[in-house]
């Protein structure tokens, strides 16, 4: 149990808390809200204990383990990604790698002939590997290697030495190690900014089966929404707390609002009514007791406070010119980088009007994908054809790379316009996105992130474009940046093609899925969730592009291979029915492997060996029903 009683804390003039005081059970799961710069961090980092209140105390219960992850952490270690997992536990990494150096010293001095030269120390090994067995190395290894490749790390990965990873990836083994501590509770500021979409819904499901409490920091209003059960507001000094999930939250503190604007005004007529009335007998001798009267009861009177509220963003979509009934053609796109190929036969299209989500593990190139639709990067090959009268606006991830950090936030937004009428409305949209006053005259450079974002859509809006190519749009924006752009986005009346790795932003605008993959994409119509549902009851997608020259759908569409006769004829039937009992025997096992998940604990050893014999299946049966196909067409006229 966390318990904190009467916490204030001013940084300067500023007062971040105003005697707050809560108490946590450890069971609790528990989102943190607030405007940026209310305090949300600084609160994680007091009750984590870096952080000391100008008053007041924080109280954990002995025994109750605590583990915190802030925004951003250096990590510094030349050990491997799993060993330095596995030190999670005691230090138990440092000793496995210590073992395995020895045996490999041991297994080099047999290698040159003799006893080895050990020394004895072939002892000492049995020793440290006997110590290992009693400290289940076998099963933390298995219980790290579960949590790491659900964070997105391969099986490949987990030997990388970790100075070697990039922040982000850093940030991943970080937040596997927290969660390998099985603490009480945990505390989560923004745990998913370096997470992709695969990495955060395998962190959802965990914090749904976690039998830890948490308090959690995020801008993923799905996480907030689905995940949470209680939300603390931070505004103003205050904490109030919301016994709900964020859209509750959102529900009570409108009605609150209102309520308490109510109350505020008829506070507000009533003491400018006693005013008048003592203003107007103040000299009167008959009334002076009454007017003194009036006097202590107005003095009495506890003012009813409105907080000002933060000016929102505002903004809307004006119409566009209506493209073809077809916007986007892709055929076939491959890329490659320095050699590398990052993907190949991708081939989709877009109709008008959709709002389609391009998804993808990090590192499949979406981002890039994105880049050669905008014209920014050649592919290596394939064609891409834009439809009738498409105009097109690309929005990229980082702002840094995409805008002049020397330009003024002015300049940067009127060097898109191609009228004058355009650029009279650039104070509007400006102002729109907080931007007024001094601030336009700003250079882009000393600007944060979230105003770097907003600066960025000024300029795509200015453009009036129908064909929007977002990256990462919602990127800095707080949650109700986000939920502003997402209505604006749906009323929009042109089409869209994005990246996003917030969940409920993703899932309320697609209208469509492309998934893409290093061998191709895949369509699916409806919202994430339903892609989600999809994948996980392998339904089969709309439309999809195999990794192959000759694909059974487009051959048999076409009729064009000609039909076998004679001894060839025969052995393909012979081989048809071999591919027969194989998809058969394949299916069966399957059905076996899907009742097995009804017995079997989720992360456990078996779960993820299941998981593992599941997917080789599944593509074991998608080869098998092409090569099936193969064989028809050939032998079918």
């Amino acid at each position: 149990m966390i318990q904190a009683r009467d916490l204030t804390l001013s940084f300067g003039p500023q007062a971040v808390f105003s005697s707050i005081s809560f108490i946590i059970n450890g069971h609790e799961k528990i989102g943190l809200a607030g405007r940026n710069g209310a305090g949300k961090t600084t609160l994680l980092k007091m009750i984590a204990g870096s952080q000391i209140p100008d008053s007041g105390t924080i109280s954990i219960r002995p025994g109750f383990t605590v583990a915190y992850l802030p925004q951003e952490v250096i990590l510094t270690s030349q050990k491997n990604v799993l060993i330095e997992a596995l030190n999670t536990f005691n230090g138990l990494g440092d000793r496995l790698d210590e073992v395995q150096k020895k045996e490999a010293q041991l297994g080099q001095g047999f290698g040159n002939g003799g006893n080895g030269g050990d020394g004895g120390n072939g002892g000492d090994v049995v020793a440290l590997r006997q110590h290992l067995y009693e400290e289940d190395c076998e099963g933390r290894i298995q219980e790290a290697s579960v949590v790491l490749r659900g964070l997105g790390f391969s099986q490949a990965d987990l030997s990388v030495s970790v100075d070697t990873l990039s922040t982000g990836w850093k940030m991943r083994l970080v937040l596997a190690k927290l969660l390998l501590q099985k603490a009480d509770f945990y505390l989560f500021d923004e745990p998913t900014n370096h997470l992709d979409l695969a990495a955060q819904d395998w962190f959802f499901e965990f914090l749904l089966r976690a039998k830890s409490g948490y308090l959690l920091v995020s801008h993923n209003r799905y996480f907030l929404d689905h995940a949470c059960s209680t939300i603390y507001e931070l505004s103003f000094g205050a904490l109030t707390i919301y016994k709900g999930n964020y859209s509750f939250y959102l529900e009570q503190k409108a009605q609150r609002q209102e309520l308490l604007e109510r109350q505020y005004f008829e506070q507000q007529k009533f003491i400018q009514k006693q005013t008048a009335i003592i203003e107007r007998f103040r000299a009167s001798a008959s009334k002076a007791s009454t007017v003194q009267s009036m006097i202590k009861s107005l003095e009495k009177l506890d003012p009813i406070k409105l907080d000002p509220l933060p000016k929102p963003v505002r903004f809307h979509f004006a119409p566009v010119i209506a493209s073809g009934k077809q916007v986007l053609s892709l055929e076939n796109v491959a890329c490659e980088f320095e050699g590398k190929e990052i993907f190949k036969n991708v081939s989709f299209s877009l109709a008008r009007g959709h709002k389609v989500a391009l998804v993808a593990p990090n590192g499949t190139g979406k981002s890039t994908l994105l880049k050669i639709i905008a014209g920014v990067l050649p592919p290596k090959t394939g064609t891409i054809t834009l439809g009738h009268q498409v105009s097109v606006a690309f929005f990229e991830q980082d702002q840094n790379r995409s805008l002049d950090q020397e330009k003024t936030v002015y300049d940067t937004a009127v060097e898109v316009c191609k009228t004058s009428e355009d650029r009279q409305r650039v104070r509007i949209f400006l102002g729109a996105f907080l931007f007024s006053g001094d601030d336009i005259k700003k250079k882009v450079g000393v600007l944060s992130g979230g105003e770097k974002n907003r600066v960025a859509m000024v300029r795509v809006l200015l453009q009036k474009a129908n064909f929007l190519l977002l990256d990462e749009p919602t990127n800095h924006l707080d949650v109700q940046a986000k939920e502003v752009l997402l209505q604006a986005l749906k009323q929009y009346q042109g089409t869209v093609l994005f990246v996003s790795h917030d969940r409920d932003f993703l899932n309320k605008l697609a209208t469509d899925i492309v998934e893409l993959s290093p061998t191709g994409s895949w369509n699916y119509p409806g919202t994430y969730d339903e892609f989600l549902y999809a994948k996980k009851h392998e339904q089969t997608p709309v439309q999809k592009t195999v990794a192959t020259t000759n694909t059974p759908v487009a051959t048999m569409a076409t009729g064009t291979e000609d039909a076998i006769e004679g001894e060839q004829a025969f052995r393909a039937r012979k081989r048809m029915k071999a591919v027969e009992s194989a998809i058969a025997r394949l299916e069966n096992e399957r059905k076996d492997l899907l009742r097995r998940f009804e017995t079997i604990v989720f992360n456990s050893p078996e779960y993820y060996e299941a998981s593992q014999r599941l997917k080789k299946i599944d593509k074991q049966l998608v080869e098998q029903t092409i090569e099936w196909e193969q064989i028809a067409a050939q032998l079918l006229r």
